[in-house]
């Protein structure tokens, strides 16, 4: 028997048939087209019926769950006045869940009156599953480990060649061995859902390999998920099992469609005007606050019922356990700018299935106003790209940085301080997809994107890089030694700062693309992950290090480092920095003095000393001691008693406890 479904969107499966809903304020009529299991040939075309909130619905009767798909929009065609209806193209529904084929880049997805039936993925109609209740397993200050599906495994020695670069890979033995080997707490999925390629790699012979080019919302991609949310649900159980918790990285700032001249698709055949954000005195001008050609306009109710649908879909359906957002201020925006408790935000966090979701926020875009670190609201966690810089700029060796080190190390409070804020709510990361790889990050002065097509004109130019002496791949063992070492006293670093980090997929392991920073287009061997070619030493020492951060409590609290009893920065010898040694610009040491607890001994009081020397000779320092019998050193090969004095070896970081 039918049921009532007013509140709901997209394609809902009753007992007696299935009811289609999608809105459309300015459409002038919306067809369903119906297409046969292989999704080639269409069998019906039925209009549907608008109502009083511009939802237009049909309810057939007898269809059932697995029928394919699409919709047709007719009305005005002016796209100087923001309106683009053209009923020879297919459209995907916003709400479909599954698609039966991937989107493929064609020129004719763009031109008036080309119909474009047999170049769309066709919608899949699917039936309920039962929802999950579930508790989100990361907690702020543990360690996330961020995922390009598709090159993380594509090349996996133990992995069965057709779950390769799929998500069904990462639930594989060996895969998880490995997170669990590092110390893994979350893993981020790079994009999952469908996407298509920018218009202007197929001609270049290229393909979007990162996913951040969304057209659904919903629907995984069939490239990395081919066995749709089952495989999903099933790969996030199985990483919960181990304790891993699961986070997707989710884009609601623009789609696929692009510019004016980008494709029809979806949104922009439905409604252009009401989906994406328009000037002010033109409605044919799309605001472009993402560097892709259009912005999704997150503050009309419509959006923002689809942003917190997508999201309960896939807690609800596969239980994961947060979101990261890409361009994050674009969920924030409204016609004045950016408002940190805008409708949008507040309504993420005051859902019942999503409030006790992580939430995480690249915090700019490229709008007026759009670099906004620290301003998200409180519960929401943040990629910290100024402790980015200031870390390799402190380990490249730029004067004035000791200040900065020391205030990422403590949690960042100059940021996340503001309104109130006693907490970090800080993401410390070295590097991340955007941008050079941490071996890259110490191997190249310069990036090298040739490969790109664009003559080496985009990905950053400014990287805080170096090159140790030679730029890119080398066999001198002394200069791969001292990338080596510097990979290793970055590691250290980032994993003694307080507050959540981020390590991206491969970088434990000396993971190149060779200098290309920018390698959303290279779905080959310059992203794919060697597994044989990691380096066994840098893969032993993440280990160490986030072994260290488990074993003492003082990493996973997020209260600010103060000064009041929990920590003392020490100088060479062992008394407090003074005024003058912070002021000094090329000052190559620092001592942090942590008090903690210690898990592995039942959890004593304890202190922990974190020794940077970022020079390039052995330095000593004078550890305080309240008696014998002193201070050891924590090493990947066990705990050594130090002497009087505690080395620590050029370009590293070291790290004692007191006995």
């Amino acid at each position: 028997m039918r049921g009532s479904s007013a509140a709901q969107a997209g394609a809902i499966v009753f007992e007696t048939g299935v009811e289609f809903a999608v809105w459309s304020r300015d459409a002038a009529q919306i067809e369903l087209c119906l297409f046969e299991d292989d999704g080639n040939r269409e069998f019906a075309r039925l209009p549907m019926a608008r109502d009083s909130n511009h939802i237009h619905r049909l309810f057939v009767d007898g269809l059932k769950a697995g029928a394919r798909y699409g919709y047709r929009a007719d009305g005005i065609y002016a796209p100087d006045n923001g309106l683009w209806y053209d009923p020879s193209k297919l459209l995907i529904d916003p709400y479909a869940k599954e698609i039966d084929r991937p989107f493929r880049y064609d020129p004719r997805l763009g031109i008036y009156g080309e119909d474009s039936q047999d170049l769309m993925p066709k919608a899949i109609v699917t039936a309920d599953i039962p929802a999950l209740v579930s508790k989100p397993l990361f907690n702020p200050g543990g360690f996330i480990y961020e995922v390009a599906v598709r090159p993380f495994t594509i090349l996996h020695p133990d992995v069965p060649e057709a779950e390769r670069g799929t998500v069904a890979a990462l639930a594989h033995p060996s895969v998880i061995a490995h997170l669990k080997r590092i110390g893994v707490d979350a893993v981020e999925l790079m994009p999952i859902t469908a996407w298509i390629d920018e218009r202007h790699l197929p001609p270049l012979g290229l393909t979007n390999g990162w996913g951040y080019n969304p057209v659904a919302f919903m629907a995984l991609d069939p490239r990395l998920v081919p066995g749709g949310m089952t495989e999903l649900r099933e790969t996030v159980a199985a990483l919960h099992a181990e304790g891993i918790a699961v986070i997707l990285d989710l884009v609601f700032n623009h789609t696929g469609e692009s510019d004016r001249y980008g494709a029809t698709l979806s949104l922009r055949g439905l409604d252009n005007l009401h989906y994406y954000r328009h000037a002010q005195n033109w409605p044919g001008e799309l605001i472009n606050d993402t560097g892709t050609g259009n912005t999704l306009a997150c503050d009309h109710p419509e959006v923002r019922r689809l942003v917190i649908d997508s999201l309960r879909h896939f807690v609800l359906n596969a239980g994961v356990d947060g979101f990261r957002f890409d361009l994050a201020p674009v969920l924030g925006r409204t016609a004045t700018g950016f408002e940190r408790d805008g409708g949008t935000l507040a309504a993420i966090l005051a859902d019942d299935v999503l409030a006790d979701r992580i939430m995480i926020a690249e915090p700019w875009d490229i709008g007026p106003g759009g670099y906004q670190l620290g301003n998200f609201p409180a519960s929401f966690l943040e990629w910290n790209d100024r402790v980015r810089d200031d870390l390799r700029c402190y380990w490249r060796g730029d004067d004035w940085k000791t200040g900065a080190l020391a205030t990422a190390l403590a949690g960042s409070s100059d940021i996340f301080s503001r309104n109130d804020g006693r907490q970090t709510r800080s993401v410390n990361f070295l590097a991340a997809h955007d941008g050079f790889t941490l071996i890259d990050l110490v191997s190249y002065a310069g990036k090298h994107n040739d490969a790109n097509g664009e003559h080496n004109r985009d990905g950053h130019n400014e990287n805080h890089s170096w090159n140790n002496g030679v730029e890119g791949e080398t066999l001198y063992p002394t200069i791969r030694k001292r990338r080596r070492d510097d990979v290793m006293a970055l590691l250290s670093t980032l994993f003694a700062t307080r507050g959540s980090i981020m390590l991206t997929a491969g970088d434990e392991g000396g993971r190149s693309q060779h200098g290309n920073n920018n390698a959303y287009c290279q779905d080959n061997e310059i992203t794919w992950l060697d597994w044989n070619a990691l380096d066994g030493n840098l893969i032993a020492h993440t280990a160490f290090v986030a072994e260290l951060r488990r074993r003492f409590t003082v990493f996973s609290e997020t209260g600010f480092l103060s000064g009041n009893g929990d920590v003392e920065w020490i100088s060479l010898s062992g008394e407090p920095m003074t005024v003058a040694e912070w002021e000094t610009p090329s000052l190559s040491t620092l001592g942090m003095l942590l008090s903690t607890e210690d898990r592995s001994a039942g959890g004593r009081q304890t202190r922990l000393a974190v020794l940077f020397n970022r020079s390039g000779s052995r330095q000593f320092f004078t550890l305080p001691s309240r008696g014998e019998p002193g201070w050891r050193q924590l090493t990947p090969e066990g705990a050594q008693k130090a002497g009087k004095s505690a080395a620590v070896e050029p370009r590293s970081v070291a790290f004692f406890v007191e006995n």
